[in-house]
């Protein structure tokens, strides 16, 4: 497709509801925006902080960031995206991806949300990888138990042409927020002495734990989940892109595609 200028991605990020008004309810975020303050691992996405945040500081910060509404009486109904924050990332993501391709750095990416953004991750990779980029993965495998979501419990680590995933026992893709699986891989390169990747690009657990650990990560991420966004201010991660991450496939194919085309990539 031919990619859309600026002007027509801001449209259509808010024609769809991947920025401007969302589906992600507003309680949705001050109820996960509450549960990051109180140290949940589930939204910590793997990360620590430097900074103890109050509930009014993170929604300060997502306010400015993400461009949820800042009014603290605002508690229920509609939430907003602001769609030029979003394209001032996407554009920070491609010059990243130009800066990866000269350097020919290792890249590594990772979703939990597979149903969605697997298929924008693997257009990109295999633009990196057909510019020079060495995709990596590991851990592969990996399993672990989570508790208080949907049966079955286990989650199994898997690379879909070369992105991460986990699925669940019964082979299907599952979302997911937890670190572990990215944990993991990155124990596995240790162990068989590869070098880490220089830069990840994933979202939810797998962009937390690579950020923490130091990694050049680039995070995607609702604005119901602050973590990447405090993240980013804290310098864990180099960008965080805002946008609703339950959108079907095709719907993320323009922005896919302006962030190849700014990146020199198509």
């Amino acid at each position: 497709m031919t990619p859309p200028s600026r002007a027509e991605l801001v449209a259509h990020l808010v024609r769809t509801g991947i920025a401007g008004h969302v589906d992600t309810p507003r309680q949705s975020n001050l109820r996960h925006f509450r549960r990051l303050c109180h140290k949940d691992p589930y939204y910590q996405f793997g990360l620590t902080f430097g900074h103890d945040w109050s509930f009014t500081e993170v929604l300060a910060l997502m306010a400015k960031r993400c461009g949820v509404v800042a009014d603290e009486g605002h508690q229920w109904g509609v939430d907003t995206i602001d769609p030029d924050r979003t394209v001032d990332a996407l554009e920070s993501v491609a010059d990243r991806m130009r800066e990866a391709v000269n350097e020919r750095e290792r890249v590594m990416f990772a979703t939990g949300h597979p149903r969605n953004l697997l298929e924008t991750y693997q257009t990109w990779k295999a633009a990196l990888e057909e510019h020079g980029c060495e995709v990596v993965t590991g851990g592969a495998g990996y399993s672990y138990e989570v508790m208080n979501e949907h049966p079955p419990y286990r989650r199994v680590l898997i690379w879909d042409n070369g992105v991460g995933l986990v699925r669940d026992v019964g082979g299907a893709p599952r979302h997911s927020h937890h670190p572990f699986a990215m944990r993991a891989a990155l124990r596995d390169l240790a162990e068989r002495g590869e070098e880490w990747p220089q830069l990840v690009i994933a979202d939810h657990g797998f962009a937390g734990a690579a950020g923490e650990v130091g990694i050049s990560t680039i995070g995607l991420a609702d604005c119901n989940d602050p973590a990447l966004f405090l993240a980013e201010y804290e310098g864990k991660q180099h960008a965080t892109v805002p946008l609703d991450d339950g959108y079907f496939t095709a719907d993320y194919q323009p922005l896919t595609e302006f962030v190849l085309h700014r990146a020199g990539l198509r």
